[in-house]
């Protein structure tokens, strides 16, 4: 059998007119193709990458749960994968990129979930570094930390959907915007600036709004059912009208979503929720915000946590500036990369080196150092 053969082998047959076909899997690198298509080879990639292992060891919303059924990022990962490739199945989608860009895309998140986020980007807007923002973060290991700085030349298809995945921002009705591979750069370099750019992106695929809408069902019941468990919450605290439409446990809410996409999104080019099931999401997140993640960590632990990471950054900006041959963050980072990771600046490595850690790693060092 040729290798054409059983490539086309591979490849999903019967894609809807507007799923993204495998030769728009194009690279900022062109290389020499093998059996695997354009982005099944990105689902190996990421799979492979060092940021896709510490997924394990980095938490979701409870970052101080003792209780090991609660979600870390690794499961929610996969949450993700799972409900946006039954949808773009149903939809006849492109579900090896819709893959890829699931499980990549929280690769940029820092220890300590979105505090850690919060707490890194004035970090980094202090610094002259720009706006730190997670997705970004995802899109920048892919293309230029991973690999000892090479990158892994993931498709801009993927890179794309990862960098607009955000799921903080509930919309009724997600469109792709078709974008080339300039247009996607220009996104990408102007949301270290712009804070108002990441309100704006949008996916440049169908496949890239399902990831985008399966990240906010991912978590928003599966974060109930861990608040509930963890007696946060309890069950009758949800509201009747939420619970009417969505329902009450985890699985009967994500089902009811994913119905309503595919009912409302079938041959359609765009991804659609109904206005009932759309104003009850709407109204879950508030709900979750207001008694879940806002409570998740005190003021006094929110406080402890910026000392943690502002010490951090000191102390590895001077061990970088130093050459300090006695810090992994020299010896065992640094020194490893490449001539080009090498040229950026030292707090965009520091940056760079701390939002990559886990969050027990983060906690050790800063016990390591700080009395220092």
């Amino acid at each position: 059998m040729q290798e054409t053969e059983i490539n086309n082998n591979m490849e999903i047959k019967g894609l809807s007119k507007y799923a993204c076909p495998y030769e728009k899997g194009i690279r900022f690198k062109e290389e020499d193709s093998d059996f695997r298509p354009s982005f099944y080879r990105d689902i190996d990639r990421i799979l492979y990458s060092l940021a896709y292992t510490r997924y394990l060891d980095k938490t979701q919303v409870f970052t101080h749960a003792k209780n090991s059924h609660t979600s870390r990022r690794m499961t929610h990962v996969q949450f993700v994968s799972k409900i946006a490739r039954t949808i773009g199945r149903a939809l006849n989608l492109n579900e090896d990129l819709i893959e890829a860009a699931s499980l990549g895309h929280d690769l940029g998140h820092t220890p300590f979930g979105h505090v850690g986020e919060s707490i890194l980007n004035e970090i980094s807007l202090n610094n002259n570094e720009g706006y730190f923002n997670h997705n970004i973060q995802s899109v920048r290991i892919l293309m230029d930390v991973e690999n000892y700085g090479a990158g892994l030349n993931i498709t801009i298809p993927v890179l794309d959907a990862i960098m607009c995945h955000n799921g903080e921002f509930a919309l009724g009705k997600y469109t792709p915007k078709e974008k080339s591979k300039e247009e996607f750069l220009e996104e990408y370099h102007k949301s270290y600036q712009d804070k108002n750019v990441l309100k704006e992106l949008k996916p440049m695929t169908l496949e890239g709004c399902v990831v985008r809408i399966s990240d906010m069902i991912a978590y928003l019941g599966k974060d109930i059912e861990d608040a509930i468990r963890l007696d946060i919450i309890k069950e009758e605290d949800i509201p009747l009208d939420i619970k009417n439409v969505l329902g009450v446990k985890n699985r009967n809410m994500v089902n009811t979503i994913i119905v309503d996409i595919i009912k409302n999104s079938y041959d359609k080019n765009y991804i659609e929720l109904s206005p009932e099931i759309f104003k009850a999401i709407v109204n879950l997140k508030k709900f979750n915000y207001e008694n879940i993640y806002n409570k998740a960590l005190s003021s006094e632990e929110v406080a402890k946590l910026k000392e943690v990471f502002n010490k951090l950054f000191t102390y590895y900006k001077k061990a970088l500036t130093n050459k300090d041959d006695s810090e992994k963050i020299y010896n065992h980072y640094y020194l490893q990369m490449n001539k080009e990771y090498q040229s950026n600046s030292v707090n965009r490595i520091v940056i760079d080196y701390i939002a990559g850690m886990t969050d027990e790693f983060l906690i050790q060092e800063y016990n390591r150092i700080k009395n220092s």
